[in-house]
């Protein structure tokens, strides 16, 4: 029993890059144990996402999509009770693994599954460490990332999320997948009398901010959506990139909460990471710290920024930033 199953959900068309990455995360599991990958997605637009272009090069064998009326809005319960289906109709031992993205929605229903199954599970998972039959280890992040921790799993079926700034996304050479309904039959009782009542999505022509390759995050040196943030702004539509910010930047209010990057906030790990004015907090590092290149722009030369940049600026942002978005659009043009 080698072979790998990654949940996805609620699954739509194009996929999420962090999806794609436990998918990437699944693979090399596989690759060690010897053998293969499904994925089941789930929600009201499986079916779409399973018939998308992705699945014809993931690589993987099968995708199983689901999207009953238990499941077709998330809830925590319905979902796993659904994945719990999926394990029960395909047997005990069927899976070594079972791989979601680290996201809210898996925060909440992969503990669940793990309790419903009785499988121990390791959540925010850096690295793999070694499969064996009666035995996985992993690398995951403790103490705002400041500390790895090993852990090991000893069960015939473990759970994990993974941080999907960690695993690559498959490069999209691989055999096409079947598909296949995965023709189960959730109750609605499973949710526990909980509905979805509506998804306020807040829409917005730059990138998403977990999804883009470049980031330009603000901090309070900025000095709020009168002066500094605009100037970032203009800078990140030069560069196609989506806009960041630390947590006290979202407390104060100057920009809402969906654009805040750290421990609290969202995990990103773009090409570039452009930090403008913002001092570098433990919690703020948590956030961002993997991405590819850190350009930092701050003119206090002893903020902790500098500490993880690749690329530092001791300079007063109000004038490097336009002088930047000038130099950005004269090239470009």
């Amino acid at each position: 029993m080698s072979d790998v199953l990654v949940v996805v959900g609620p699954a739509g068309a194009p996929w999420r890059k962090a999806d794609l990455s436990a998918v990437g995360c699944g693979l090399e599991i596989a690759s060690s144990t010897g053998g293969s990958v499904d994925v089941l997605l789930l929600g009201a637009d499986a079916s779409a996402a399973v018939s998308s272009d992705e699945v014809s090069s993931l690589g993987v064998r099968t995708a199983f999509h689901a999207s009953g009326d238990a499941i077709a809005s998330y809830t925590a319960e319905g979902y796993a009770t659904a994945v719990r289906a999926v394990l029960d109709a395909k047997g005990d031992g069927a899976y070594r693994v079972v791989v979601a993205a680290t996201s809210s929605a898996s925060k909440e229903f992969l503990p669940r599954l793990a309790a419903l199954v009785d499988a121990p599970m390791a959540s925010d998972v850096l690295a793999i460490d070694e499969i064996t039959a009666d035995s996985a280890k992993f690398t995951r992040a403790v103490f705002v990332g400041n500390l790895l921790a090993s852990v090991e799993l000893r069960a015939p079926t473990v759970l994990v999320t993974c941080r999907a700034s960690e695993f690559a996304v498959p490069d999209g050479s691989g055999s096409a997948a079947s598909v296949e309904d995965a023709a189960i039959d959730v109750d609605a009782s499973a949710t526990l009398g909980k509905r979805s009542l509506a998804l306020h999505q807040v829409e917005s022509e730059r990138p998403d901010l977990k999804e883009a390759d470049t980031v330009v995050s603000v901090g309070r040196g900025t000095r709020g959506p009168e002066e500094g943030i605009p100037l970032c702004e203009k800078l990140a539509d030069s560069l196609g990139a989506a806009v960041g910010a630390t947590r006290a930047v979202v407390d104060a209010g100057w920009l809402p909460n969906e654009y805040q990057v750290g421990q609290t906030g969202k995990i990103v790990a773009p090409e570039l990471y452009l930090a403008i004015g913002l001092s570098g907090s433990i919690q703020h590092l948590a956030g961002m710290r993997n991405s590819k290149t850190i350009v930092a722009i701050n003119k206090d030369p002893e903020a902790p920024i500098f500490d993880v940049a690749d690329l530092g600026l001791v300079a007063d942002l109000f004038d490097a930033v336009p002088a930047l978005t000038e130099a950005i659009e004269k090239r470009r043009s």
